[in-house]
C-alpha cells in the first residue's frame, strides 16, 4: 500500500521530457539520412570516375571495379534503414 500512495502523488502534467526533444529526433533522422545518401552519392560518383579510367587503361578488369559502386548503393540504402 506504501508503493500506491507513492504512484499517487506523480502529477501526470508534467512533462518527463523537454519540449524540443522530438524535434531533436527528428533531426538526427533527418542528418542520417541525408549524409548517408550524400555519402553514397560521394562513393558512386568517385568510383564510376574509377572505372571509366580503368575502362580506357585496362579493358578487360572494369568489371572487377563495379564492387564499390555496387556497395555504395548498400551504403545507401543502409543509411535510410538506419535513419
Amino acid at each position: 500500500m506504501e508503493s500506491y500512495r507513492f504512484l499517487h502523488k506523480l502529477d501526470i502534467a508534467e512533462p518527463l521530457c523537454p519540449s524540443y526533444a522530438v524535434s531533436i529526433g527528428y533531426l538526427g533522422v533527418v542528418a542520417a539520412a541525408t549524409l548517408s545518401n550524400f555519402g553514397a552519392a560521394w562513393g558512386t560518383w568517385k568510383s564510376g570516375v574509377s572505372v571509366i579510367h580503368t575502362g580506357i587503361r585496362h579493358p578487360s578488369s572494369v568489371m572487377k571495379n563495379i564492387i564499390p559502386i555496387v556497395m555504395a548503393g548498400v551504403i545507401g540504402i543502409y543509411g535510410l534503414i538506419v535513419a
